[in-house]
């Protein structure tokens, strides 16, 4: 068994506070910026930044379908951290102002892998998958959060 680590980032047209709020915001923002993997989206407790707890089926692909109870905390002002209560998998958002009003947002997502062969297929293509989705994420968050 191994760590498995998908990453991705993306430069967002919005300052630091306007982004934090809005990925902090798992009421409103959250559902509309989700891709098409997630659904059954619900909030189970709170709704902004450390202290919810939210439930979301996630389909990495049509027979890859798992059911997430994520639990978030905020270690400090510019990270939120979803850890599934499920799994092992534990998501990291982390925010860094960039010039001009614009925040770097990155998102790391880590869970102990399969052993065997199943496990280097899922070390070798898992975070690829991962990564797109999470590209057509901070793609919408950044439609939502833009600066005009």
């Amino acid at each position: 068994m191994g760590q498995v680590v998908a990453t991705a980032e993306r430069v967002v047209t919005a300052p630091v506070d306007r982004v934090r709020s809005a990925l902090a915001d798992y009421e409103g923002v959250r559902p509309r910026v989700l891709p098409e993997q997630f659904t059954g989206y619900r909030v189970e407790a709170g709704g902004q930044g450390a202290g919810t707890r939210v439930a979301w089926r996630f389909a990495a692909t049509s027979k890859r379908v798992r059911d997430q109870l994520v639990e978030v905390s905020q270690p400090d002002a510019d990270t939120l951290v979803e850890n599934d209560t499920r799994s092992s998998m534990v998501t990291t958002w982390t925010l860094h102002p960039a010039d001009a009003g614009l925040t770097t947002v990155r998102v790391r997502t880590t869970w102990n892998g399969a052993g065997g062969i199943g496990g280097f297929f899922e070390r070798t293509f898992a975070p690829k998958g991962l990564r797109r989705v999470y590209d057509d994420l901070l793609r919408r968050l950044d439609r939502e959060v833009a600066t005009s």
